[in-house]
């Protein structure tokens, strides 16, 4: 699977090599945002399971960064969007790496009950 050059040059060893099966194949749509695929050649040309690559498919299409037509996948033209993706992605991943996974059990246990004062209410 190839990346983008920004990717290659400002990604570690570990960010490349941990790629998920969403980024993969993503970036994969990206690399060739001139055409559409079904999932099966996707999974052929990533060399993923296509089972895999259905189920991130479907979440991609929810967070709309992917198009769905028929049997075939496109990755959007919408450049803002999968700009905030991978920032979002990276930022995540790189916090959860240096500082741990949330819990959101244990955070909504120290959550607030009542909004912040400056919450406009919205009734």
């Amino acid at each position: 699977m190839s990346i983008d050059r920004e990717t290659f040059e400002n990604a570690s060893e570990n960010e490349l090599a941990g790629l998920s099966t969403p980024d993969q194949v993503l970036g994969f749509l990206v690399a060739h945002d001139d055409r559409a695929f079904k999932a099966r050649e996707i999974a052929s040309q990533t060399e993923l399971d296509e089972g895999t690559v259905s189920t991130a498919l479907s979440r991609l299409k929810d967070r709309g960064l992917v198009e769905h037509k028929a049997t075939y996948w496109a990755a959007t033209d919408d450049t803002a969007r999968l700009e905030t993706y991978s920032g979002y992605e990276r930022a995540t991943t790189l916090f959860n790496d240096r500082l741990g996974e949330e819990d959101r059990a244990e955070w909504r246990e120290h959550a607030p009950s009542e909004p912040h004062p400056s919450v406009e209410d919205e009734s």
